[in-house]
C-alpha cells in the first residue's frame, strides 16, 4: 500500500501538474487572441515607415502584399534572402524599396531602406538598425537629425561614381565633423544599392528570375 507521505507526494505533484498544464493552456490562449493584434500593429508600423521612404510617390496598391525575395547579395550586403517591395500605380512598378546592410559601421553592421523611383531617382534612406556611438554616429537616424535626407533625389547619373563619398574625402555629401567612419559605410551602401537596382531593374520593376522570385 502506498504510504501517506507518497499519497501526500503524488498530491502536491497532481496539485503541480494542474498549475502547469492550466499555465501553458492559459498562454497558448493569450498568444491566439493577441498575436493577430501584434502582427497587425506591425505591419502598420512597417508600412508607414515605407511610405515614408517613399515620400512623394502615391501608390494604389498593398505594399506589403506585393514583394519579391531577393537572393543574398554583395551589392546589397545581405547574407540571406530580403524582400523588395514594389509601389504600384495603375497596376504600374513606380518605385521599390530594398534592404541594405552597410558592413563597415564603426560599430559593425548598419541595416537601411533604400527608396528607389523607376528612373532610378532615391526617394529616401532610413536606418533600421544600428550599434554606432549613441551621441555620435546615431545622427544617421531621422529621430536624431536630417542627415538622412541628404539622399532624397539623388541618383547614379546626377552624382558622378566619384561623388559618392563625404566631402571629406572628395564627394558630394556632407558629414558630422568627427565622425566620418559612418557616413562613409551608409554612402557606399546607397551607391551600390542604387548600382544593384540598376543592374536589376526588370526584375524588380516586374520580371522575375535571375536574382529574385516573386512572393506573394
Amino acid at each position: 500500500m502506498i504510504g501517506a507521505a507518497a499519497r501526500e507526494s503524488l498530491r502536491t505533484a497532481g496539485i503541480l501538474l494542474a498549475f502547469a498544464v492550466g499555465g501553458t493552456a492559459f498562454l497558448a490562449y493569450t498568444h491566439f487572441r493577441t498575436e493577430p493584434i501584434i502582427t497587425a500593429s506591425e505591419e502598420r508600423a512597417k508600412l508607414r515607415l515605407l511610405s515614408e521612404i517613399l515620400g512623394p510617390v502615391s501608390f494604389d496598391n498593398e505594399l506589403l502584399r506585393d514583394a519579391i525575395e531577393l537572393l543574398p547579395s554583395a551589392e546589397l550586403g545581405t547574407l540571406r534572402p530580403s524582400p523588395a517591395y514594389r509601389a504600384r500605380r495603375g497596376g504600374e512598378v513606380v518605385a521599390v524599396v530594398l534592404q541594405a546592410v552597410a558592413p563597415d559601421g564603426y560599430s559593425g553592421r548598419i541595416r537601411l531602406l533604400v527608396g528607389i523611383r523607376a528612373d532610378g531617382e532615391l526617394t529616401g534612406v532610413r536606418v533600421v538598425s544600428h550599434q554606432e556611438t549613441p551621441g555620435l554616429g546615431d545622427y544617421i537616424e531621422v529621430a536624431r537629425g536630417d542627415w538622412i535626407r541628404i539622399f532624397e533625389g539623388r541618383s547614379l547619373a546626377a552624382v558622378p561614381a566619384g561623388g559618392w563619398k563625404v566631402r571629406k574625402d572628395g564627394g558630394e555629401f556632407d558629414y558630422v565633423v568627427g565622425a566620418t567612419v559612418t557616413p562613409r559605410a551608409v554612402i557606399k551602401a546607397v551607391h551600390k544599392a542604387l548600382q544593384y537596382y540598376q543592374q536589376n531593374r526588370g526584375r524588380l520593376l516586374g520580371q522575375t528570375g535571375g536574382g529574385a522570385k516573386s512572393t506573394p
